[in-house]
């Protein structure tokens, strides 16, 4: 079978759709993998934050469309891009092994989150990233930062920010690790749903794909990503609301964290739930449950209406 996977232009996106066009490759029912490189509007709008944008499923929507006129036949994806509902007639396939899950502090001259001079402007997009560095440090000033992964960087380096956060599994693919300074725990910052994890698209009608993406899938990995995306459905958040999650598997039994917070950390709610590893959607949809039971949907909405 040949197949075509399309793919955001970005350097990370790019690294990982040759990551997986390279394990397809070695499949004896793969003939042939070209990648079909495309620009989202998530690309283009740099201006704007993607909550008034429509959010970060403004990053797969061309792929999707690819798929189906018949440009491509996969789209890969960082699964913490795609929204916690896949629409009709898509499937996610396949999840590769989960790489780094970390939120790593790129500081300027290795400043880790204790040594940041007050009031220091980091920067950061992500409303989960400032809740969680508001709550460990309220002093912080938090400025947009969009871009890809290197303009990013400059912007760093120009003296834009003293510090900013991004996904340490993105700098890793692209071999800029060195520029980190400090990875955050768990328990300084919960990463987003699926944070480090590649997956595999595809429409539910063609018959012989998922068969074929499904020998790349990663059993443990599948089961932390159920747990973790069915914590965002069930409290409906947006993969740009102030929400975060966890989930570790230790032999048969999983550990899944979840947190919702004000942007600006003046309130938080955590909880954690554990069970049977195979029971992933339940254990998810039972934390978020617990979270709504706690308050989480106020915090939500009030975090909504102040960036609307």
């Amino acid at each position: 079978m040949d197949i075509r996977i399309a793919t955001r232009k970005s350097a990370l996106a790019l690294w990982q759709a040759k990551h997986v066009a390279e394990a397809l490759a070695a499949l004896a029912e793969v003939s042939s993998v070209e990648l079909v490189p495309l620009s989202t509007r998530g690309d283009e709008i740099l201006d704007k934050s993607l909550q008034k944008i429509g959010g970060k499923g403004l990053f797969i929507k061309e792929l999707e469309v690819a798929m189906q006129s018949g440009a491509a036949d996969i789209a890969v994806h960082s699964m913490k891009d795609v929204p916690a509902e896949v629409p009709a007639g898509f499937c996610i396939a396949a999840v590769l092994q989960r790489a780094n899950h970390a939120d790593a502090l790129v500081g300027r001259d290795r400043h880790r989150i204790d040594t940041l001079p007050q009031g220091a402007r980091v920067g950061s997009s992500s409303l989960r990233r400032q809740a969680q560095l508001k709550l460990m440090r309220p002093d912080l000033l938090i400025e947009p930062l969009r871009g890809n992964v290197n303009t990013r960087l400059a912007k760093l380096e120009r003296g834009d920010f003293d510090a900013i956060i991004l996904a340490a599994a993105g700098l890793e693919r692209l071999g800029l690790q060195h520029h980190i300074s400090q990875q955050f725990t768990p328990e300084q910052m919960l990463p987003a749903a699926a944070q480090g994890v590649i997956g595999i698209e595809c429409l539910k009608s063609n018959s012989e794909l998922p068969a074929i993406l499904g020998k790349l899938n990663h059993a443990a990995t599948e089961q932390t990503t159920i747990a973790e995306r069915a914590i965002a459905r069930v409290l409906q958040a947006s993969c740009q609301s102030p929400v975060a999650t966890y989930a570790v598997i230790d032999n048969d039994a999983m550990t899944v964290t979840g947190l919702v917070a004000l942007p600006d950390g003046s309130r938080s709610i955590r909880d954690t739930v554990s069970g049977a590893a195979n029971d992933a959607q339940r254990l998810g949809e039972e934390l978020a449950n617990r979270l709504l039971e706690s308050g989480a949907a106020e915090l939500l909405a009030a975090a909504g209406a102040a960036h609307d």
